[in-house]
């Protein structure tokens, strides 16, 4: 299995440090159950993935991969929560009793409302503190979702079963590429957190016709949300800003995923959310200039 195992380290590196992994691996399953020898292959083989794509945590992309993954978690979960948020809307203003409507649930609604209620529980519970048994929750979600959009009818049906799908596999890959020993600190997830609560809140009391002259047809307010932060962040860190918008633009496809199906037949509402990141950079990165010392 080691031996196997090896094969996915870059030649290079397998040629240096492939003898002393696999000893190492070797003394470690001494006398170890079918079970623990599988997880210690799977870390092992993770970690070898890190090593072959440059994601570890002294590599740039790694760096970035983690200063993304929060925020893809909390853009997952305004998504999910938004949907959330409009099936329980749709249920109250039905004039049939809600304990019918339930009974006439198909099985596709409820694993689909199962999974929603995963990747927003996941993302709560990942940014509160226990990052890995949220992150398996969110990913057990998002990746529910994404083989439910492929076979469920939708009025948009071409549309939902790319971008659905494609959204939920790219935040799962960021997710689950973010190097163990860069898992966000506590201030980080805070930050995600209020941004999460900042692009979900205003956009559902709009939705539910609170403030009558404002419309979220085009879905941008969360995607302007994380702009927003990742601006924040940038002044905050006195950066150029291209890392912050590098991983706030990581972070969006649940957003944009939500922008496209609600204009797919507009392009140019979209045009202008995938303005936003690049603009956001740019903006910070002025801001930067103006306020270092000459």
């Amino acid at each position: 299995m080691i031996d196997r195992l090896l094969l996915l380290y870059p030649r290079g590196y397998r040629a240096a440090y492939g003898p002393e992994i696999a000893d190492t691996y070797r003394e470690m399953t001494v006398g170890v159950a079918r079970w623990g020898r599988l997880r210690e292959g799977a870390d092992l083989a993770a970690h070898a993935l890190r090593v072959r794509f440059g994601l570890g945590s002294a590599d740039p992309l790694g760096r970035l991969v983690a200063s993304a993954a929060p925020f893809a978690l909390a853009a997952a979960g305004v998504s999910g929560g938004i949907r959330l948020a409009r099936w329980y809307a749709g249920i109250t203003a039905s004039p049939t009793p809600w304990r019918v409507q339930f009974r006439i649930m198909d099985a596709a609604e409820v694993f689909g409302l199962l999974f929603l209620l995963l990747v927003c529980a996941g993302a709560i519970v990942a940014l509160t503190g226990r990052w890995a048994a949220g992150v398996a929750a969110a990913v057990f979600g998002l990746a529910g979702t994404a083989v439910l959009a492929l076979s469920e009818a939708h009025p948009n049906e071409y549309q939902y079963r790319i971008v659905v799908p494609v959204a939920a596999v790219l935040t799962i890959a960021v997710i689950l590429a973010c190097p163990p020993d860069l898992r966000p600190e506590p201030s980080t997830s805070a930050v995600a957190g209020v941004m999460a609560g900042a692009a979900w809140l205003p956009a559902i009391v709009v939705e539910r016709g609170v403030v009558g002259w404002m419309s979220t047809d085009y879905g941008g307010w969360p995607l302007l949300v994380l702009a927003a932060t990742g601006i924040a962040l940038a002044l905050r860190a006195r950066s150029s800003g291209l890392r912050e918008s590098g991983a706030m633009a990581m972070a969006s496809p649940p957003l944009l995923a939500d922008a496209c199906l609600l204009n797919w037949y507009d392009p140019r509402p979209f045009a202008v959310l995938l303005l936003v990141l690049p603009a956001a950079a740019l903006l910070t990165s002025v801001a930067g200039r103006v306020r270092r010392p000459r």
